[in-house]
């Protein structure tokens, strides 16, 4: 496959937040136990903020950073579940702000939790034809659709944005991904009559994610004909502690690859692996040559993986 280059990356999360405590004041939980069953200490949740002026924040520190002609993007790519609009697009709407060119391919891609990992694919392939530079954002303002008196699915998430200057590279790439319907392990309901939030059977998603993390990551390894030991890090969607914790028992002696930050921001679904990416790239433990698996997985159910020369 034609891989990619990543130019710049960025972040943005609502400086509002819930850590356990003050999350504890709205549902009957404990912060101890929060911690305990998830990691998650925190996450950041929108005042006035939604998932365009998130993407839009995020694009705008990516720009700050990366000294490069905007006129080259050809494609913004928005991957999202939680638009503020139907359409237009956030991606649309974030363009625009980010004084792009209008004559560009925008639109946002909904895989839920994959849904970066289906976006930065369908980038690739887009810009691998028709050449420019990809805009990938992934951004989320999932406090929207939570329903804040339900302790199995409140306690995990969170918003926030990330997002990807990509060009098209011959580094290594390879990108596996797939689907199944299952409607009762993780769903919302569009537009109609009915509640609005999300529904989760926590048991059954944390049994599909473990099972595909492993999956993900022992498929791109055979297809590629790397083993773990040649890979520098693995970025998983950040949604649970315990599903990465049990993946990582998997692959003795390779545990320190698999590096977390969802204590401080939950699960961000989309968001989550850029923002990821967007941290260890200004911490500096991603740097050029390095070989890293990018795994999403979620609602769909989905999931989505890459792996890649930095």
């Amino acid at each position: 496959m034609k891989g990619i280059k990543i130019i710049a990356t960025a972040s943005a999360a609502p400086a509002n937040s819930y850590d356990n405590e003050k999350l504890c004041t709205m549902v009957d939980s404990d912060p101890e136990w929060i911690e305990t069953r998830t990691g998650i200490r925190n996450r950041h949740i929108c005042t006035n903020e939604n998932a365009v002026s998130l993407a839009v924040e995020a694009g705008e520190k990516l720009f700050a950073k990366a000294d490069i002609d905007k006129s080259r993007i050809s494609a913004v790519i928005a991957a999202t579940s939680t638009p503020e609009f139907v359409f237009p697009s956030v991606a649309c709407m974030a363009a625009k702000e980010l004084g792009l060119r209008r004559e560009i391919l925008a639109f946002d891609l909904s895989a839920a939790c994959s849904g970066f990992m289906y976006a930065l694919e369908t980038a690739r392939c887009y810009i691998a034809q028709n050449g420019g530079m990809a805009l990938v954002i992934g951004t989320e303002k999932l406090s929207g659709i939570i329903d804040y008196t339900d302790r199995s699915t409140c306690i995990l998430f969170g918003d926030g944005a990330g997002a990807a200057l990509i060009e098209s590279s011959d580094k290594l790439y390879h990108h596996v991904s797939g689907c199944e319907a299952d409607i009762r392990a993780l769903s919302l309901k569009g537009p109609g009559d009915g509640d609005r939030f999300v529904h989760m059977d926590g048991h059954r998603v944390f049994r599909f994610a473990v099972s595909i993390l492993k999956e993900v990551v022992d498929k791109l390894l055979s297809d590629t004909g790397l083993t773990i030991s040649e890979v520098n890090y693995v970025i998983c969607h950040q949604a649970n502690a315990r599903i990465i914790d049990a993946v990582k028992k998997k692959y003795p002696g390779q545990e320190h690859k698999f590096y977390m930050n969802l204590e401080e921001y939950g699960n961000t679904s989309a968001a989550s692996i850029p923002l990821l990416l967007s941290e260890m790239f200004e911490k500096g433990l991603l740097r050029d040559g390095m070989k890293v698996i990018c795994a999403g997985f979620g609602a769909g159910l989905t999931w989505g993986g890459t792996l890649m020369e930095i």
